[in-house]
């Protein structure tokens, strides 16, 4: 189904998605990559090297669950911006999702915004915890979003409130 909606389907997303116990575990970058091109920034952008790709480059990357330790350096190195980082442990009632964020103007550190599904509809709000837009990640800002614990698997994109 994703050839036709850009959209990953439940069963695609099971094959790269932890299991519940080492999402209780901390925080974890999951990589939803779903197509063979010839790819790999973020292989040598994890210096645990939790991610690797077997024989040829195109091959789908695979993320090791008990090497990663949610660092977050592989999601701004992704040019197709599908990894992203969870962490059920952030708070009692809320998870942190980190997302790659090209848009422009950036959000704002406390600014509440709408957290957005992988379809884009609004699934809740987000309060933004973090922006880090550093020169080394190429004008990949990482934007990490306070969540309702519910939602961590299924945030992955965000609207802004303000004005344009």
């Amino acid at each position: 189904m994703i050839e036709k909606t850009g959209i990953p389907a439940d069963e695609d997303l099971e094959g790269v998605s932890p299991c519940s116990e080492r999402l209780r575990a901390g925080a974890c970058a999951i990589l939803e990559c779903f197509q063979k091109i010839p790819c790999d920034p973020c292989v040598d952008a994890c210096p645990r090297g939790a991610i690797s790709i077997e024989g040829n480059i195109n091959n789908i990357p695979v993320l090791d669950f008990d090497k990663c330790n949610g660092c977050g350096l592989c999601v701004s190195k992704c040019p197709g911006l599908a990894i992203f980082v969870v962490n059920l442990n952030y708070s009692e009632h809320e998870g942190l999702v980190m997302i790659p964020y090209e848009f422009r103007p950036l959000p704002e550190k406390d600014e509440v915004v709408e957290a957005l599904d992988r379809a884009g509809r609004k699934v809740s709000d987000a309060k933004v915890v973090r922006v880090l837009n550093w020169k080394a990640q190429d004008r990949t800002a990482i934007v990490s979003l306070s969540v309702p614990k519910e939602w961590v698997t299924k945030v992955r994109n965000i609207r802004l409130r303000r004005s344009r």
